[in-house]
């Protein structure tokens, strides 16, 4: 959420007492380790970690190359000081935005307030650990010298930017398609970053899932085939599988489900731009609500959109070795037998589902920052990796369990016309068949491989997603 780090924080005697030239020069000194008057990348980085400053490689690059006029992969000491005179007036800026009564100190409460109108809702304890982090006098208010010193080397802009160490990032990929859409500073869409970081969450989205699809495919099939016996379980599920076809047929279906990411994404980034547009002031920063509608209706429209692609994948999942020869076959047989209805089989509880799946996320995920910021925030609000991606499993498997009865009777809808001697019947019909015949249980059937491919499918979409944003050279905010 914030880029309050501690460790930005410079030494006292780094800052005083100077006119800004000398302060700059002697910052550049302690920078330019071989004394040759220019430093590059290679002695910024052990420069800023003898300061005490740790950005990361993709802040320490950004500095370089924001800083670096004539572009020879190096700043001499003129643009050293352009830069952090440019950089200063936009941390002026961002100071004064949150100074709402000019008295030239921050206070809790003026936090509060200013983080109030960019959609991020904080208690009045949660901001003043926030300032706790940067007040180095014990006054419990910020002053000007005390956030330019924290602020000197973030090459952070604006407080939008500085809020964003929370985001709930779309580079996480579990398999499901009804998260809400990630969001993007005015810098990222003109610069370009927000297609490589899109490209780079579907790439990791391609490999997670095709990781885990042998639990996606047994996932289906006790969905679809577990209430006939009523004993089918992993181990045997598997076995089945294998004997039908071998161990290929357990991606059976994966090719679809990773075809889909490119369109889907595409749409659902577009039409969450329209939306937000619709529902917010020109001008005005997006609430947490207005983020929630605008994601829902994003996600019901990419939906729509690709939900064929949904209904093959099914069908591919769930048939049998030589029933189909691919997603082109699979589709060519169900509009000739069955109709173009056919590609929308099972719609009404899809649509249905991404409005308990994305609230309960988005709900559970902002009650896990308030409870990580009120009881484990002490010297810095940055959470860390391991924090940020613990709140994202737990808040993604309460949508999940929420939205699931939805999810299996879609699949159940999309599949009939596959079963023998099974009447097709709509939503209700078979919510109340399920219930009447099966109990509670059976409409979380296959809800067991679902869990057990989350946390691979986290570990390795975040692993690929970090790789992929250094090949892309995606800017870290």
């Amino acid at each position: 959420m914030l880029r309050w780090l501690r460790g930005f924080v410079l030494p006292a005697a780094a800052c005083q007492d100077a006119a800004p030239p000398t302060r700059f020069e002697t910052l550049f000194q302690k920078l330019d380790r071989n004394g040759d008057g220019v430093v590059d990348i290679g002695e910024l980085q052990e420069g800023l970690k003898g300061l005490g400053v740790n950005l990361g490689q993709d802040g320490e690059e950004k500095i370089l190359t924001t800083g670096d006029i004539n572009k020879d992969g190096k700043l001499d000491f003129e643009e050293f000081m352009q830069y952090l005179k440019d950089h200063e007036k936009k941390m002026k800026l961002a100071f004064k935005s949150l100074d709402k009564n000019n008295d030239g100190v921050i206070e809790a409460s003026e936090i509060v307030q200013s983080l109030q109108t960019l959609g991020l809702t904080i208690s009045e304890q949660q901001a003043e650990l926030i300032l706790q982090s940067i007040d180095t006098d014990g006054t419990m208010t910020i002053d000007w010298n005390e956030w330019r010193d924290y602020f000197l080397f973030n090459p952070v802009t604006d407080i939008e930017e500085i809020i964003r160490f929370w985001k709930h990032s779309t580079g996480i990929d579990i398999g499901d398609s009804l998260t809400i859409p990630d969001e993007f500073t005015e810098e990222e869409k003109k610069s370009g970053q927000w297609w490589r970081q899109l490209l780079a969450g579907g790439i990791a989205g391609a490999v997670s899932r095709t990781s885990t699809a042998p639990l996606d495919r047994l996932k289906v099939m006790m969905q679809v085939h577990g209430s006939k016996s009523g004993k089918m379980n992993i181990y045997g599920g598997f076995r089945q599988m294998v004997k039908e076809g071998g161990i290929r047929s357990l991606w059976r279906g994966n090719g679809t489900n990773v075809l889909k990411i490119a369109p889907e994404t595409a749409v659902k980034f577009w039409s969450y731009e329209q939306y937000k547009k619709l529902l917010t002031v020109e001008g005005q920063k997006i609430g947490i609500f207005d983020r929630f509608i605008s994601g829902s209706l994003a996600g019901a429209t990419a939906q729509t959109i690709i939900y064929p692609m949904e209904v093959i994948k099914t069908r591919l999942a769930v048939g049998k070795t030589g029933q189909y020869y691919g997603i082109f076959d699979c589709a060519k047989k169900i509009l000739k037998h069955e109709g173009v209805g056919a590609f929308y089989k099972g719609y009404i509880p899809n649509l249905l589902g991404i409005v308990p799946y994305a609230g309960i996320d988005l709900a559970v995920y902002e009650l896990l920052k308030s409870y990580w910021l009120d009881n484990y925030a002490k010297d810095s609000v940055n959470p860390g990796v391991i924090v940020l991606l613990g709140c994202g499993i737990v808040s993604s498997t309460c949508g999940q369990l929420a939205s699931y009865p939805l999810a299996l009777v879609k699949t159940r809808m999309q599949a009939q016309a596959m079963i023998e001697g099974t009447k097709q019947m709509n939503m209700v019909g078979l919510f109340r068949r399920i219930i009447s015949k099966e109990g509670i249980p059976g409409l979380y059937r296959g809800i067991t491989p679902n869990f057990m491919k989350v946390l691979p499918a986290v570990g390795i979409s975040y692993v690929v997603y970090e790789n992929m944003k250094q090949t892309l050279r995606v800017t870290q905010k």
